[in-house]
């Protein structure tokens, strides 16, 4: 923006018509954006506890953070999370439930001998329908 400026002469040009031709927000001219020095290693310990706690999002990473001793908020993970590839794994499916979705319970029955097992955890023993 401000090479524009001066290509053209600040007083032919203003801020407000410069940007405008630019299609960029007047505030983003304000103060030149601050990159704190510690964030590539911020970034290498997010990408270390991600990959240690798969099914971890960017609010618990946050928490693991600050437990570590470092200063940030969620916004700032969550601002560094998608750059650095991170991303939640979609949760797997529980297989062999025995309830559908609308709370009834439907029993599997046995197709062939010893098709179903049922387990009696507190007498720890196992009964072959």
């Amino acid at each position: 923006m401000a090479r524009v400026r001066e290509i053209l002469g600040r007083e032919l040009v203003s801020e407000r018509r410069a940007c405008q031709v630019l299609g960029q927000p007047r505030a983003t001219q304000r103060r030149p954006r601050v990159v704190p020095n510690d964030e590539p290693r911020l970034v290498e310990r997010m990408v270390e506890l991600a990959t240690r706690y798969g099914r971890y999002g960017y609010r618990r990473i946050t928490i693991l953070l600050r437990r570590d001793g470092w200063r940030v908020n969620h916004k700032r993970v969550e601002r560094l999370w998608r750059p650095a590839g991170l991303k939640v794994p979609q949760k797997q499916p529980k297989r062999g439930r025995l309830w559908l979705n609308d709370g009834s319970c439907v029993r599997l029955r046995p197709e062939s001998k010893e098709h179903v097992w049922t387990y009696d955890l507190p007498a720890a023993s196992v009964i072959v329908t």
